[in-house]
């Protein structure tokens, strides 16, 4: 039964770990396009997108302001994001291939960053109000709970 549990444990593991990957990687696409991409297309883009329920309902509050954010998008703030998701990404990446792989090191190093991650995240909230970076951060808190579990299986298992 314990290792019917275990081995449920792991695989619980194993689809969290792959979920940051892929994460992961959307935030690498994301730090890319928004280094190759100006700030003048993403305003575009985002008229494009909000127009027509603009014109439908002019007080509508989600396209209203993505609209005035995307006029404000300065050079300044999309170069800090794009740098902030590329680096992250890469980041997570890493520690990603290092976890499927069983390396040691990428245990302790994969709590550390998602730790760091986190009080950044609840930084954030504490001024944004994000519902979505306090799911993230739960969402880090449960994979954080299953890589220490892991952590202590592998180093049960492994040689010295």
């Amino acid at each position: 039964m314990k290792a019917l549990n275990e081995r449920r444990i792991h695989q619980i593991f194993e689809v969290s770990v792959w979920l940051k990957g892929a994460h992961a990687l959307i935030e690498c696409i994301g730090g890319i396009l928004l280094y190759v991409v100006t700030t003048d297309t993403i305003a575009s883009w985002v008229n494009a997108l909000t127009a027509e329920e603009l014109i439908e309902d002019p007080n509508d509050f989600i396209a209203g302001h993505l609209s005035q954010m995307a006029s404000h998008f300065s050079i300044a703030s999309k170069e800090f994001y794009a740098f902030y998701l590329l680096s992250h990404g890469l980041i997570k990446l890493a520690l990603v291939v290092g976890l499927l792989r069983g390396k040691l090191w990428s245990y302790p190093a994969s709590l550390a960053a998602l730790g760091l991650f986190m009080v950044y995240q609840v930084y954030r909230y504490s001024y944004a109000h994000s519902f979505g970076l306090l799911v993230l951060t739960v969402f880090d808190a449960v994979v954080m709970v299953l890589i220490w579990h892991e952590w202590r299986i592998v180093r049960q298992h492994k040689p010295a």
